[in-house]
């Protein structure tokens, strides 16, 4: 049986992973720290060969027994937590993930990183292929989680070059589905929530900057085959399906039925203009592509958004 390690395994894209490999007959050690998780994330693994381990990355990892793969999943990943976390957001990139390869190479594990598309910055190539060196500001107020994952990345291309690490570097562009927080503060989670609630619904900027949005399902199966292949390069997993913020709002107000109405806010500094993956690799490498449909998607999402806000 193989025994996979997931950092962050109790955050929203964390639980998917640690379910799906569960689902395909994997043993799952979970680690968290819970400070952006939740274990309500993935109470319903409790009784499946799931353990859970809580416990900061950034200090040495120690695992019992043979691991066939570390997904490093641990970081906070949304604007309004690595804003207030923007210390612990560049030490679980740089001490995380160095220990989290530590682990991988110690217990000759493939590895997997979970990367973003924010280290394309605010891109002057649309769409972003994985050869785009980004245009990041490592000063800006994003910076500490773009730079994060752009030395990560670079930690862990050092460790495949000279420990000869199988080391994996997923690319994840927008994603969402159900256990997204309700303030998470990213886009979809944020308009359900004002939708939900007949709040306004507060669009940064004019609207017209894009995202291609991803449903959680598509990139967790997109990680598996990453995890599963010998591609070594980076990858990009996101749907390429580019619109507006606008667009995605008027989505969510429509499939809602909401009253609430859009105002706008200044867009925040360093904010991307434009956010679109050109999957080309990953269609060739992996046979990879999103089939979830935005309606379905957004569908699902908000069942779980709704049962969530009747729970509250």
């Amino acid at each position: 049986m193989r025994r996979i390690v997931i950092t962050g395994a109790a955050g929203f894209i964390g639980s998917h992973l640690s379910e799906a490999l569960l689902d395909r007959g994997c043993s799952v050690i979970g680690i968290d720290n819970l400070l952006t998780g939740d274990m309500a994330n993935i109470a319903h693994l409790a009784n499946r060969d799931f353990l859970f381990i809580k416990h900061d990355v950034t200090n040495y990892i120690h695992v019992e027994g043979p691991v066939y793969a570390v997904l490093h999943w641990a970081s906070p990943a949304s604007p309004i937590d690595y804003l207030e976390l923007p210390i612990p957001t560049l030490k679980v990139g740089a001490l995380g993930t160095h220990k989290a390869l530590g682990l991988a190479k110690a217990k000759g594990a493939r590895f997997v990183l979970a990367s973003t598309s924010e280290v394309y910055g605010d891109p002057l190539e649309h769409p972003q292929k994985e050869t785009y060196w980004g245009n990041v500001n490592p000063v800006g107020p994003r910076g500490v989680y773009d730079e994060a994952k752009r030395f990560a990345e670079a930690m862990t291309t050092a460790y495949h070059r000279y420990h000869g690490l199988d080391a994996k570097i997923v690319r994840i562009f927008n994603t969402y589905g159900p256990r997204m927080r309700l303030h998470d503060g990213r886009a979809v989670p944020a308009f359900m929530s004002q939708a939900l609630t007949g709040e306004d619904i507060t669009i940064f900027g004019t609207g017209q900057q894009t995202r291609s949005f991803c449903y959680v399902s598509d990139l967790v199966d997109g990680i598996i085959r990453l995890m599963e292949s010998d591609v070594n390069d980076p990858v990009n997993i996101g749907n390429p399906q580019e619109m507006t913020i606008e667009d995605i709002a008027r989505a969510i107000l429509r499939l809602t039925g909401s009253s609430s109405r859009i105002v706008y806010r200044p867009l925040p500094e360093d904010d991307p203009k434009v956010r679109q993956p050109d999957i080309t690799r990953a269609r060739t490498l992996l046979g990879w592509e999103p089939k979830v449909g935005l309606e379905e998607g957004l569908t699902r999402t908000l069942d779980y958004f709704t049962t969530k806000l009747q729970r509250a």
